[in-house]
């Protein structure tokens, strides 16, 4: 698959111009693409500009609203957002925001995004609080991809856990994972590419074990961990959804495709203020950071994604008929 590489202001220009011609506002697309881009610039392309496309054809159909206006209310040390069936990003950053200010001198805040969509890169979020000087934990549902343990009928989503802390003198920690073996996307840019994929990600939909794209996304992505990923991914729909009154994964429709109505899925982003707890946090956790760093072959969650990040701080690489489909869509 060949790929062409361009600046990232000519990329983010590109991508907006696609939203707002799409009926999203101007904010709205700055949220969305920002998100996308710290993604891209991550390395983790099934959570970048790919999933553009899906997001624009289901706010051309209506499943999607363009128009959104998230609606954000604290009340105590809750941070409630009502994503109004549309993106998720410019809600979640929204309600962020808002919570970050609020942990300032509250010490621990929630904040819970319903009738939402896709956010991309959970530790996008998590790490944003942690430059603030916030221990960060988010969590998201989605449409169902996973299976309850000892099931084969997909329940849950692949439900995405990040956290995130400061650090001295150094970016924030951050821990990024999803519940499911890999994270759909993966599997959905196999399909893409018509590739196989590795055995222990996927199951089709009799329970075996396959490694073809397309079995594994009409059967049951495998749970990180076997059983105790199961029960982790069963813990992240309560947390969102059901502490929201969203849709349960099983309840949610796709991320990629326009059938059906909004997918209505939540996330749920905790912040806790260290000095609320005990002075000196940051410096005590540098204490376990250097004691993991003594080992030879060890390295410190994120570092990669970090370095990555760095090499891709000026231009971004994409395949080119992604690259030609935004460019087509922004007009």
């Amino acid at each position: 698959m060949s790929h062409m590489t361009l600046a990232v202001e000519e990329l983010n220009v590109i991508a907006q111009q696609a939203l707002r011609k799409s009926g999203v506002s101007a904010a709205s697309a700055a949220d969305t693409c920002a998100a996308l881009m710290a993604a891209e610039q991550a390395g983790i392309a099934s959570h970048g500009f790919a999933r553009l496309p899906f997001y624009l054809d289901q706010l051309d159909s209506g499943k999607l609203k363009p128009e959104a206006q998230p609606v954000v209310a604290a009340r105590g040390n809750v941070v409630n957002v009502d994503a109004d069936s549309g993106l998720a990003f410019p809600a979640v950053q929204q309600g962020l925001d808002c919570g970050i200010a609020l942990a300032q001198h509250s010490g621990i805040v929630a904040v819970a995004i319903s009738r939402s969509h896709h956010f991309g890169m959970a530790g996008y979020y998590a790490e944003q609080a942690a430059r603030q000087g916030l221990v960060c934990l988010a969590l998201s549902n989605g449409p169902a991809a996973m299976a309850p343990w000892g099931g084969n009928i997909p329940l849950f989503g692949t439900n995405p856990i990040a956290f995130a802390s400061p650090r001295e003198n150094q970016p924030p920690l951050v821990i990024d994972l999803s519940l499911s073996e890999v994270a759909r996307g993966k599997i959905m840019l196999a399909s893409q590419k018509h590739e196989a994929i590795p055995l222990g990600w996927a199951l089709d939909k009799d329970g075996h074990p396959t490694q073809d794209a397309d079995d594994a996304l009409a059967g049951s992505m495998a749970p990180a961990g076997g059983a105790k990923g199961a029960a982790l991914a069963l813990m992240v729909e309560l947390l969102t959804a059901g502490l929201t009154g969203s849709n349960y994964g099983f309840q949610a429709s796709s991320f990629f495709n326009t059938e059906g109505g909004p997918p209505h899925i939540a996330q749920l982003l905790l912040l806790l203020n260290p000095a609320f707890f005990s002075p000196g946090y940051v410096q005590h956790s540098e204490q376990l950071f250097a004691a993991m760093l003594q080992q030879p072959s060890v390295r410190l969650p994120g570092e990669r994604r970090q370095a990555v990040a760095q090499q891709n701080s000026k231009q971004i690489s994409l395949p080119a008929a992604l690259l030609e489909q935004l460019r087509i869509r922004a007009g």
